[in-house]
Parts: C-alpha cells; sequence; structure tokens
C-alpha cells in the first residue's frame, strides 16, 4: 500500500495497483464492486500534545494527531470499529466520513441525534459503508465541536487517473488551532458580546506542525511550551508531476493556500473531477477539499515553501495565521528561501470561492429541469432570551436530541417534530428534486456542507443581492457537498432526491453550527419506512439512554 495508515487494518490485495490502468468513470454514485473490505479500529482518547510546541490536552485516535489515514479502493467496502474510550471526563463521540453519499446506509453517516445516538463512554461501535466515491476527504467527530480538540483524519479513495501526475504527495491538512479545548470555547461563545462570539484561532497548522512563538501566550500562562516544534516536510522529485490533496480539516478558518514559485493545476474539488485549471493559489473553506497537480523542473533542486494563510475577520480569526511546510528533493535540513506569488498575498482578505464560471465539472451533468419543489432559506444571527448570540435557519437556531435520533424516528413512522422546533428538520416528501435558495443576513461568510449529495452550485450573490433566477451554466453546473456563501449574499443549490435518509445541511465552521446553523433535510420518509436499520444502530440508543440515566450530559451547544 502506498502510504500505509497506522490503524489496525485487514485488507485484501494492494490499495491502488489494480486501479492505476483503469480507464476514466466519473460518475461517483455509481462504484464498481470490488469485494474487498478495508478494516480498521480506531480508539477515541484524551492525550496530551505539543504539535507546536504549546502543550494541550487533546481528544485524539489512536493517540495520533491528526488521526491515522483511512486508505482504500473506489468501491470497497470500509469497516471501522470506533471504541470510545474518552475519560477525565468521560465524553459521547460519533465519527462522520465526510462526503461519502452512504447510499443505502444512511445510518452509518455518523452524525448523533441524526443518524445514531452518541457512542457511549466505554462503548463501541462498527461503521460500515461503501467507499462510493474517490479522492480526497477527511472523517471527524461530529459530536459537538469535538474534533477542534483533534478527533479527524485523511481519507483517500484510489480510483481513475483522470489527469496524469507521476507522485502522489498525500493529502495535505490545513487547520487552524486552538490551545483552549473545545468545550471551555463553547462556553466563551454564548455570550452577549458580538466580539467574543468569534474565538480566534492561535495558530495554523500543516499536517499538525507548525512553530509557534511562545512569548505570544497570555500573561500568567505558565502551559510548557516551545518555539522550535518543527514543519512538515514533503519531499518531491525533479521533472515529476506531484498530486496534493489539499484539505481544510480546521474548525473555523477559510485557508489560503500555496506553492511558491510553482502553478498548480486544479483537477478536483471535494470528490467531483473538474476540468483542469491553473491557480497560484486557492481558497477553502471548512470541510472543503481541492486536488491539484504541482510539477517541478527537471534541473530543479532548491527546497520551496508550501504555505497556507487563515485571512483575518470576516473570513477568520486567528493570532499566528501563517502556516509554511518544506518542500524538499534530498537534503531535508536546506532551509528554502521564501517566495510567494504576489497574488497569494493580495488574495488574503476574499472570502470566497473560485467563480462557478471557472470550476466546471469534467463529467458533463445538465440540470435535469426546474426542481419539483424548492424551499427558502434566511441565515441570521440574533441574540436569544439570555442574550446570547445564536445563528438561525428561518428564525430558528438549531439543536439536537441525542436521545431521539430523526432517522430512526421516521424509520418507525413518526416524520413530525411540531414538539420541538429546535430540531430544524424540512421534510422534502415525495418530490423527486429539490431547490435550496438561501440568503446570508450576516457578516459572515459560511461553508455550507450537505451530507448525503453532491448538490448543484447553481448561483452565487453578493451585496445583499436578491437571485435573478439566472443558474451558472445549466448544461453543466457545478457540483460538490461543500461551498462557501458569501457574508451578505447568496447561494442557489438544488439535488435530486435520490438518496432516502436524515442528511444534516450546516456551517462546518464548527462555532456557527454551534451556535445553531443548521437544518435536517428528511428525504423521502415513505422510503426510509422500508429500510432494515442495523440493530447494532438501535443499540447505540440503548447505550445511551443507560448512560444518561445516571449522568446529565453536559450539552453546552447545538451537539453537532
Amino acid at each position: 500500500m502506498p502510504r500505509a495508515a497506522s490503524a489496525t487494518r485487514l485488507a485484501m490485495g494492494p490499495c491502488s495497483e489494480s486501479l492505476k490502468t483503469v480507464e476514466p468513470i466519473f460518475r461517483s454514485e455509481v462504484p464498481p464492486v470490488t469485494g474487498v473490505i478495508r478494516r480498521y479500529e480506531f480508539t477515541i482518547s484524551r492525550k496530551t500534545i505539543a504539535p507546536d510546541g504549546y502543550q494541550k490536552k487533546s481528544i485524539l485516535i489512536n493517540g495520533q494527531f491528526p488521526g491515522p489515514l483511512i486508505e482504500a479502493n473506489w468501491g470497497d467496502i470500509i469497516e471501522i470499529k470506533v471504541k470510545n474510550d474518552i475519560q477525565g471526563p468521560v465524553d459521547g463521540t460519533a465519527i462522520h466520513w465526510h462526503g461519502f453519499l452512504q447510499k443505502n446506509s444512511p445510518w452509518m453517516d455518523g452524525v448523533p441525534g441524526i443518524t445514531q445516538c452518541p457512542i457511549a463512554p466505554g462503548k463501541t461501535f462498527t461503521y460500515t459503508f461503501v467507499a462510493d466515491s474517490y479522492g480526497t476527504s477527511w472523517y471527524h467527530s461530529h459530536y459537538s465541536s469535538q474534533y477542534a480538540d483533534g478527533a479527524f483524519g485523511p481519507i483517500v479513495i484510489h480510483g481513475p487517473q483522470h489527469q496524469p501526475y507521476d507522485v502522489d504527495i498525500g493529502p495535505i491538512l490545513l487547520t487552524d488551532y486552538y490551545h483552549r479545548n473545545h468545550s471551555d470555547i463553547n462556553r466563551a461563545i454564548f455570550n452577549s458580546d458580538f466580539n467574543v462570539v468569534a474565538v480566534p484561532a492561535v495558530n495554523t497548522l500543516i499536517n499538525g506542525r507548525n512553530n509557534f512563538n511562545c512569548s505570544l501566550k497570555a500573561p500568567g500562562d505558565n502551559t510548557p511550551c516551545r518555539s522550535d516544534a518543527g514543519l512538515a516536510k514533503f519531499k518531491f522529485q525533479r521533472g515529476k508531476k506531484h498530486l496534493l490533496r489539499v484539505v481544510n480539516a480546521g474548525a473555523s478558518a477559510l485557508q489560503t493556500f500555496s506553492v511558491d514559485g510553482h502553478n498548480m493545476t486544479v483537477i478536483a474539488n471535494d470528490f467531483v473531477p473538474v476540468k483542469p485549471y491553473q491557480a497560484q493559489y486557492l481558497k477553502l473553506g471548512v470541510g472543503q477539499r481541492t486536488d491539484v497537480i504541482v510539477e517541478t523542473g527537471p534541473n530543479e533542486r532548491a527546497p520551496f515553501f508550501i504555505r497556507s494563510q487563515s485571512p483575518d475577520r470576516p473570513c477568520a480569526n486567528t493570532i499566528q495565521p501563517n502556516v509554511s511546510a518544506i518542500a524538499y528533493f534530498n537534503n531535508n535540513n536546506q532551509s528554502p528561501t521564501p517566495n510567494p506569488w504576489p497574488a497569494f498575498t493580495a488574495s488574503i482578505q476574499d472570502c470566497e470561492n473560485e467563480p462557478l464560471e471557472k470550476t466546471e465539472p469534467l463529467q458533463p451533468y445538465t440540470l435535469p429541469g426546474p426542481p419539483a419543489a424548492t424551499h427558502t432559506y434566511y441565515m441570521t444571527l440574533r441574540q436569544n432570551e439570555t442574550g446570547s448570540y445564536l445563528f438561525r435557519f428561518n428564525d430558528s437556531a438549531f439543536r439536537v436530541n441525542f436521545n431521539h435520533p430523526i432517522l430512526l424516528l421516521s424509520n418507525l413512522g413518526n416524520n413530525s417534530y411540531p414538539y420541538d422546533p429546535q430540531w430544524n428538520v424540512d421534510d422534502i416528501g415525495r418530490a423527486t428534486s429539490v431547490r435550496f435558495v438561501i440568503y446570508n443576513h450576516n457578516e459572515r461568510s459560511h461553508p455550507m456542507h450537505l451530507h448525503g449529495h453532491n448538490y448543484f452550485v447553481e448561483a452565487i450573490g453578493f451585496n445583499n443581492q436578491t437571485w435573478d433566477g439566472r443558474i451558472v451554466r445549466p448544461s453543466n453546473p457545478q457540483r460538490r457537498d461543500t461551498q462557501i456563501v458569501p457574508a451578505w449574499g447568496y447561494m442557489v443549490i438544488s439535488f435530486e432526491t435520490d438518496n432516502p435518509g436524515a442528511w444534516v445541511f450546516h456551517c462546518h465552521v464548527a462555532w456557527h453550527v454551534g451556535t445553531g446553523l443548521s437544518a435536517t433535510f428528511l428525504e423521502r420518509p415513505d422510503l426510509i419506512a422500508q429500510y432494515r436499520i442495523p440493530n447494532t444502530v438501535a443499540q447505540t440508543c440503548r447505550d445511551w439512554w443507560a448512560y444518561t440515566n445516571t449522568t446529565i450530559v453536559d450539552q453546552i451547544d447545538s451537539g453537532l
């Protein structure tokens, strides 16, 4: 296997060799059947680490930061046994496999209160699903903002090479990083002071590495700290094309990514291959992935920086926003000479993705026609009765009920929740397709992630405009699972309702979803009732109910 993960794995056959000569097939909704099972075991627990030199008690998977790589071929079955060993204090957990469609397995989506109950302390749950898309993604805890403490990791699904490359550099995880733990930040953001709602990140990391200037510690902070933790390093080859799998796996900050002195050829956004285009920098909101190819010269010898920066408010809020990694050829101790693209420096304050006109899927997919239903959402930020600021969908701030997952209720025929409007359930019913027009009436941009679908991005608007009905490239609109809605702007998306389930649609900024910016689309409840959901999913609820019968859960935020 080209990039072995540290997790326990029992698998048949190589992970990528058998796919290197496969002819391009781009409909990732129709994976091949390989008959191969990739098995992993994850234990989630607390551990003190210092990835940037500052010691912090974190929540990790198998003691690693970031977590172990999950690797498979397109069409393989992935099986991950997850044990909740979080102690000091104990906590629930659940793991979401970002970007996978989970067709015929929506109960494996890993969202507590939506598709399962949380995994109770000391208990285990095994996720099993098909690698239904290929490319680059990641997994993360979806229990509160827990993954901001380290419970996340990369996923690589090998598939057809629709653009040739020579060297797979592997995942490059960009993350903002906090020295406070996620529960303390949650308590801080529920505040009547709007400036406190945006708790700043302290640092920015690439693959869990960066130096931190310890002189920036708060007065009186005696936490052990060293300023020479080191940078991530990647080995390149002269005269070769290198695949970089770039992921924004952070909690809040938009990331601007660039490679000094080298153009990037963009070949995929999220799990969707796109017609190649050149870029000197990338903008990635939290949850977004972009695959790029970087070509080196035949006589190139000098190392160079790979860099990212999280811009200032309103795009992000980071005390130490810059991070670099080193690309080297032979001598990994040689220090590069900084050579950032001028366009990279000039782009820092832009909080949007590339224009839709530029990001065209490689496989044409024409919109099937006017959607069967249209729903309009307004995203606002308002104070509640206690004075705390909450994000709202149509004036309702989301809050999950861990004990009663919506998918399981729907499977039993319960599709009405008037007793708790905070659940923010939008029943799509039997509509064959649906469009959502989303207006963002606040000064923050929001990377909006939809579970269970690659949606069509039909239009993006700015400056308090109203959508005029125009669709960008209806013959082949952009498709992806996460897209940034601009501040004071709008986004129009649509999708075909071919995947019955309870699918969360939420901002992927942890502190925004934590303060209510989420809804659940109930898709084809008539077909959800026909699912035979494995008993192991119901067991998560029996275990959780037993735990909560004797313990009060400190659910500070929305739960997601």
